[in-house]
């Protein structure tokens, strides 16, 4: 009876150790269109748990007491879909998204006679749980970068042929942005260094995004616009210009989410390079 007790405890506490995030979103009465200081709010969320290795998102959609019961499930329903679609747009991984549900009305409890509206416009929100893995996973040791450091830079300063192509490891971006994470800037400045170099080597910079579905790309943040896998590719193409790479070396295309690698979303955020021509001596001109 003991050791049941002692187990239940210790589920109880890793239960609780998990980490949870809330979020309410409040909309207009009768819409389901995001307001846009909420729409601001909600982007701030995101900034907050883009971080978070996430186990799962569900999403609640609720309405007012006033309407009939069709008309508020339906509503509820379209609420929810709208913020599911927030965070489709802003490249989450849709496979943890595992409830988006109208819920209904949430009946009117009164406190006060004058507190109607407030209570009313309360009610007319979604509510989004946030999830974390638990265990979280373990993060990659300065070994482990150091390494997928010097094998972008040993593929580049090795034997290369036309359609060869590679990942740029430790080139990461920014959720919703093509802007990359202050950690990538160093390994970006050692890949230009060896391009530089090597003169004889022509390719294309892809650009990918991830957690789009029935979308064409994910949008930028940034501009509004709905072509981060371009925009991504573009900016390493200027850094690379800007470090001294000849433009006629290089090309830069959006491959939108059509090649997912299946693993962490994080790591569809991603450029990749492809060698379309390698010439004779690496001592060239440009």
């Amino acid at each position: 009876m003991k050791n049941i007790t002692l187990i239940l405890l210790l589920i109880s506490q890793l239960l609780l150790a998990q980490k949870e995030m809330k979020h309410e979103v409040y909309f207009e009465t009768d819409k389901f269109e995001v307001p846009p200081t909420e729409h601001n709010r909600l982007l701030m969320f995101l900034s907050e748990i883009e971080g978070m290795d996430i186990a799962k998102i569900s999403i609640y959609g609720f309405t007012d007491d006033r309407g009939s019961d069709t008309y508020n499930l339906k509503l509820s329903q379209d609420r929810a879909n709208s913020i599911k679609t927030i965070f489709s747009n802003n490249e989450f991984d849709e496979s943890v998204i595992t409830n988006v549900d109208g819920k209904g009305e949430i009946l009117l409890r009164l406190v006060k006679e004058d507190d109607i509206s407030k209570i009313r416009g309360l009610n007319r929100k979604v509510e989004i749980i946030v999830s974390s893995v638990f265990p979280p996973k373990p993060k990659e040791t300065p070994e482990v970068v150091d390494a997928k450091k010097r094998e972008a830079k040993e593929i580049l300063q090795g034997e290369l042929k036309a359609g060869d192509k590679f990942k740029l490891n430790n080139i990461l971006f920014k959720t919703g942005y093509s802007k990359l994470l202050p950690e990538s800037k160093e390994t970006l400045k050692e890949i230009a260094d060896i391009l530089v170099e090597r003169k004889d080597i022509y390719f294309t910079i892809q650009g990918h995004v991830c957690c789009t579905k029935n979308s064409r790309d994910a949008i930028d943040r940034k501009t509004k616009k709905r072509n981060l896998s371009v925009a991504r590719a573009k900016y390493i193409y200027d850094y690379l210009a800007k470090k001294g790479v000849s433009t006629r070396r290089m090309k830069y295309v959006g491959m939108r989410r059509k090649f997912p690698l299946g693993g962490d979303p994080k790591l569809d955020r991603r450029v990749e390079i492809l060698i379309t021509y390698v010439g004779e001596t690496r001592n060239r001109n440009n």
